[in-house]
């Protein structure tokens, strides 16, 4: 048995499993956070502002570890993907990382500022507004497509910006406040608590109406979906998806209703994951749509085998701490309490 062969056919699959795993430990960490700023215009009162910061305080900069890793994953296991998407949605992704550099001198400096702290807050509810915007538009730009001509960007520097990109854009902000608000609900108490369950009840239909949109747009405007989508027996294997999201997206609603405090926010992250599926379901195992796969991308298998030593050993190390954290800064945070 030839190993190499063996290797260029799983070796590829292991590092994309791996970066979806990362990018969705992400959007789910780093979401709920972003979604803090995005509905901290909303709150009334400083003393509730601060509430809100704290109560992701200890995990905010923990968060974006996984971006790193995304990022990193991508360079060092497909280069020439990284090599492609770079120069396709290297605007986006540079006003995505100012936004979070501004967000996050934002959050130090709101703390210690005393006449400027409205200043802050405007910064901190739009570098998180803008971060989450962007990302959505780096969802959308790669989701309907990359011109490749000779394993190299052939489009413009525009070509992301399309009605299809501002729409994820506008979404991932929508989704984003949706976590952010089922996040308050569970780790605050009081006026806090109470206007976030408000906003998650308004915000979950919203969510669900943006994901139905998407959903269709995406299969009308690109063949390559409707295929994978609406052909037998495909048709009903993947009917479980949509039947599942919208199941969820009920017991969502209900446990909302009822008080729940914890629930909603798991369940909010299914409803985030099912919706990651369903993009995976879309475009693999194309990592540069509609035109080079995983295995055309792949960087030589000794580079991924050397690289995936070190991830072997350093994500259960990355694991074991935000778990531990998360453990350590457990119960609610209160009016008045913080951890600065």
């Amino acid at each position: 048995m030839d190993i190499s062969l063996g290797m260029d056919w799983y070796l590829p699959v292991i590092w994309s499993l791996l970066l979806a795993v990362a990018i969705a430990m992400y959007v789910i960490l780093d979401g709920f956070d972003l979604g803090i700023g995005i509905l901290f215009p909303f709150a009334r009162s400083e003393l509730e502002k601060d509430q809100m910061m704290n109560s992701v305080a200890p995990f905010w900069d923990g968060n974006e570890t996984w971006l790193v890793l995304g990022g990193g994953g991508l360079l060092v296991a497909f280069p020439l993907a990284y090599s492609i998407v770079m120069p396709a949605l290297y605007l986006p992704v540079i006003f995505m990382l100012l936004a979070l550099v501004f967000r996050g001198v934002a959050f130090e400096f709101r703390h210690v500022a005393d006449d400027s702290r409205f200043l802050w807050n405007i910064a901190f509810a739009a570098g998180s507004t803008l971060a989450a915007f962007f990302q959505g538009v780096l969802l959308g730009g790669f989701v309907q497509g990359i011109k490749v001509e000779n394993n190299a960007f052939a489009g413009g520097p525009l070509d992301w910006a399309t009605p299809f990109a501002a729409l994820c854009g506008v979404a991932v902000v929508a989704g984003y406040a949706l976590i952010g608000s089922v996040w308050l609900v569970m780790k605050t108490d009081g006026a806090a608590a109470r206007r976030a369950r408000a906003h998650a009840k308004l915000l979950l239909p919203v969510v669900l109406a943006f994901m139905a949109v998407v959903s269709l747009w995406t299969p009308i405007a690109f063949p390559r979906i409707a295929e994978r989508w609406f052909t037998t027996p495909n048709l009903f294997y993947l009917a479980p998806v949509p039947v599942v999201t919208l199941l969820l997206a009920w017991f969502v609603r209900r446990w909302l209703e009822e008080g729940h405090e914890n629930l909603p926010f798991f369940g909010v992250i299914g409803l985030f994951i099912l919706g990651y599926v369903g993009i995976g379901i879309s475009i693999f195992p194309y990592l540069i749509p509609p035109s080079l796969t995983v295995w055309e991308t792949a960087a030589p298998p000794a580079s991924q085998v050397f690289m995936l030593i070190g991830t072997v050993f350093m994500l259960p190390v990355i694991l074991g701490y935000i778990a531990f954290v998360y453990w350590l800064f457990r119960g609610k945070v209160r009016e008045g309490e913080g951890y600065h």
